[in-house]
């Protein structure tokens, strides 16, 4: 039977005095397992791909459709610790640390790391990956703020940033690294790398457009694999239930109303429904950069009629309610302000029309008209998480409340990112928060902001606010806590009050999954990593602690 040993939580981030002190300090890294393996297979059923994959795995690509689960093949130099308070620990960087002016963030790498085809991961492919967004612009989809990276030596690379910058390091969470000796012969902008080679613990076996295979490696620098490959299969948010049912699939990640009696019921032992709070919220973005959505009275009376109340009793989740800064309580609370914990903006008809009243616009046939111009928004939503229903809920309330027609936008992820990214929208439905409470804001800066019709790698709804940029500056460039909570503070009053977003209900990952193959699976009462198919090391962590049934 293989031996797993679990990862240290050395963390290093925003949780307050300890995680800002480790922010300074190097910090140790504990292999993640080891052992045997067997002649068998896991299958991920993915209801966030559409019903088809195309080959692609070039990870800084500007194509929004690419190939799933490229976090098995490539990844980066730090994890995010959600079982931690989403604090930063180790991956292929054992320890880090920055200067005392917190522009200058030295990274000491992993020495045991190999690529698949069997070159050792040196300073160089870091420096090289880390600069590609620095050298072509068009490829900073994660919104990299460093302006300048070096290898020193054969195992550290130092980045440079131009303003201290003790908060950003969450962002090397979402930077992979690739071979240098493979990437630096293509053109990163058209290449679709149909033979991925990283440093994951899985190489791409078989591909075809309903199916992925992942062959797990013999030679991973974490340790060896139970199973021999991992098949990732395209889904419905309906069919995964009945295929999880009868074992078809064995992982998935449906949020499902009734998964208690439909899914767990069916077998307790083995169905395991799974929900892990991301510390977020899913929130309506405005496009700031539009008329009429760059008026805040006119943001804060729709914010006053979106009814979050029936938005979770439909979704069965009472009590799920987003506070107005969506911080989600009980994991933020030594950093809500006061007057926000537990608060739920309920839908107040009076207060909204009091607002519409003061933007000067006026209702007519359905429409926000000022000046002469009429407006009739749209709410764009993602149809692969089935949010038909719920923005019907949103629709039907402005219209009740404030008399306005609001028309519906469902596309699938892919092409609904690729709507917030160029800015083609009104009102949208996205994710809201991050890995910390900078996380949680840090994306509303002023320096992602880029016209409409050009990609943005964050910001969607393009705000653009001094005092914002001001209380992000000041996170980002102390390590004080009072500082810090300060900071805080101010973001969460300019969430609330001048509304760039409006929080709806807490965002959590939820975790189908089918046990009777495979045993190890972490709880929510008893987690290091959540165990989802698509955060990266923690999917690799996730893999590498599970055993077949009966082993």
């Amino acid at each position: 039977m293989r031996t797993s040993t679990r990862f240290l939580r050395a963390a290093v981030g925003l949780g307050l005095a300890a995680g800002l002190v480790a922010a300074c300090s190097p910090n140790d890294v504990t292999d993640p397992g080891g052992g045997g393996s067997t002649a068998t297979e896991l299958v991920y059923g993915n209801t966030d791909g559409g019903t088809t994959y195309v080959l692609n795995f070039n990870v800084f690509s500007p194509a929004t459709d690419k190939s799933p689960n490229s976090g098995l093949v490539y990844e980066p130099l730090v994890r995010i610790d959600h079982s931690d308070g989403g604090n930063v620990a180790p991956w292929l960087a054992q320890e880090w640390s920055f200067d005392e002016a917190g522009t200058e963030l030295t990274f000491t790498l992993r020495e045991d790391v190999t690529f698949a085809d069997g070159e050792p991961m040196t300073a160089e492919d870091v420096a090289f990956s880390l600069s590609v967004p620095l050298e072509n612009p068009e490829l900073n989809a994660t919104g990299a703020t460093y302006t300048a990276v070096e290898a020193v030596g054969d195992a550290q690379v130092r980045v440079t940033f131009e303003v201290p910058s003790f908060s950003l390091l969450n962002q090397f969470a979402g930077l992979v690294i690739v071979p240098e000796h493979i990437w630096s012969e293509q053109d990163l902008t058209t290449w679709t790398n149909p033979e991925p080679i990283g440093t994951g613990g899985f190489t791409l076996g078989d591909f075809s457009p309903q199916q992925i295979t992942f062959a797990a490696r013999d030679d991973y620098w974490g340790g060896e694999f139970a199973m021999d490959t991992v098949k990732v299969v395209p889904v419905t948010q309906d069919t995964v239930k009945s295929q999880l049912l009868s074992g078809d699939v064995e992982w998935g990640t449906v949020s499902w109303a009734n998964g208690e009696e439909e899914f767990v019921a069916q077998n307790p032992e083995t169905n395991l429904y799974q929900r892990y709070a991301t510390g977020g919220s899913f929130a309506a973005f405005f496009n700031t950069a539009r008329t009429p959505f760059d008026d805040v009275h006119i943001r804060r009376a729709f914010a006053l009629t979106i009814p979050s109340s029936d938005i979770v009793a439909t979704l069965n989740r009472p009590g799920t309610e987003a506070n107005p800064t969506g911080l989600q309580d009980g994991i933020y609370d030594d950093w809500l302000l006061p007057e926000y914990q537990g608060m739920v903006r309920e839908v107040d008809v009076e207060a909204a029309l009091d607002e519409l009243a003061q933007s000067g616009y006026t209702v007519e046939n359905g429409a926000l008209v000022r000046d002469g111009q009429s407006y009739t928004p749209t709410l764009s939503f993602n149809t692969d998480f089935g949010w038909e229903a719920y923005a019907d809920i949103m629709i039907n309330s402005w219209r009740e409340h404030l008399g306005l027609e609001v028309t519906p936008v469902g596309a699938p992820g892919a092409a609904l990112l690729e709507q917030q990214q160029l800015g083609d929208f009104d009102i949208t439905i996205q994710g809201a928060g991050g890995s910390s409470v900078f996380g949680a804001y840090s994306g509303l800066s002023s320096q992602y902001v880029v016209p409409e019709g050009e990609q943005a790698a964050a910001n969607y709804g393009r705000w653009s606010d001094p005092e914002t940029d001001a209380a992000i500056a000041q996170m980002a460039a102390t390590a004080d806590p009072d500082e810090l909570l300060e900071a805080s503070y101010a973001l969460q009053r300019i969430v609330a009050e001048e509304v760039p977003f409006s929080p709806i209900y807490a965002s959590y990952w939820f975790i189908d999954i089918n046990a009777s193959s495979w045993t190890g699976w972490p709880t929510p009462e008893d987690f290091e990593y959540v165990p989802s198919p698509v955060l990266g090391p923690s999917t690799t962590m996730t893999l590498l602690d599970l055993e077949p049934v009966g082993s």
